[in-house]
């Protein structure tokens, strides 16, 4: 059985910015990301994107990175579904 793509992105997560498994359980679609945890940074932003492609098999052009694809857990989550059904 395949994980889902929510799933597996909350293991990036938990992977690249080393949150605990019971603070990413209650990740809803308005959980605030950047800005919001202190994990996320701008460093660990590079990090994280070079993950996502590297489990996702995508690929994230610089131009389709703001601040508007890490504002809330949904907003990245609906991006990374979106990259998967054009990979």
């Amino acid at each position: 059985m395949t994980a889902s793509i929510d799933d597996k992105l909350r293991h990036v997560l938990a992977d690249v910015l080393g949150l605990a498994h019971d603070k990413l359980i209650s990740f809803t679609a308005d959980t605030g990301l950047f800005g919001h945890l202190p994990e996320l940074d701008s460093m660990a932003v590079a990090g994280l994107l070079t993950e996502l492609e590297d489990r996702f098999d995508i690929v994230i052009d610089d131009d389709e990175v703001d601040g508007d694809l890490f504002e809330t857990y949904g907003s990245l989550l609906d991006f990374v579904k979106a990259k998967r059904e054009t990979a």
